[in-house]
């Protein structure tokens, strides 16, 4: 849904750039050694990214407002002393941030922009005490210009078979 937003604003003028940021995690197993330059390395954890921004572009319109710099995908360490005007800001896998790392996040927020945290708090790839999803939320919750939305199973939108499944495990 984040992306899709962010995807309209920009095709509708609202914003001059998408910026898509996700922590580069790994879920519970090594990858060991990546080869490669930098990008090479990180394209395991931003893949998803690609494969969300293909669900409403075509990946050579992916590629072109990428080169354009209408698209920017980073990953969260990137982001340190970035003010992010005019843009559609999606940070996704929020679990997977600490306090410090979304408190960092939340204030890279510019001019004429709008900023979506994703994330599923029972999905965390941390230890529990250190994913900062929860707190952060609880928090924000009490701001009037802040919404935080909590879903359930019945908004899952991946196949059926998906939400029966996380309703027993």
């Amino acid at each position: 849904m984040a992306i899709a937003k962010a995807v309209e604003a920009l095709e509708a003028g609202k914003v001059g750039r998408i910026v898509l940021s996700r922590p580069a995690v790994e879920a519970g197993e090594s990858l060991g050694f990546l080869p490669g330059e930098l990008e090479d390395k990180l394209a395991p954890y931003l893949r998803p990214l690609y494969d969300a921004l293909s669900d409403r572009l075509s990946m050579k319109r992916v590629r072109t407002l990428i080169t354009e710099g209408a698209i920017e995908i980073a990953p969260v360490g990137f982001m340190r002393g970035r003010t992010l005007n005019n843009a559609f800001v999606v940070i996704d896998e929020a679990q997977n941030c600490t306090y410090m790392q979304l408190k960092m996040l939340l204030t890279r927020l510019g001019w004429n922009s709008t900023m979506v945290v994703t994330g599923d708090p029972q999905q965390s790839d941390l230890l529990p005490e250190l994913s900062g999803l929860k707190s952060v939320a609880d928090k924000l919750e009490t701001l009037a210009n802040v919404a935080v939305v909590r879903l359930g199973d019945q908004d899952i939108v991946r196949h059926p078979l998906v939400a029966e499944m996380l309703g027993v495990l």
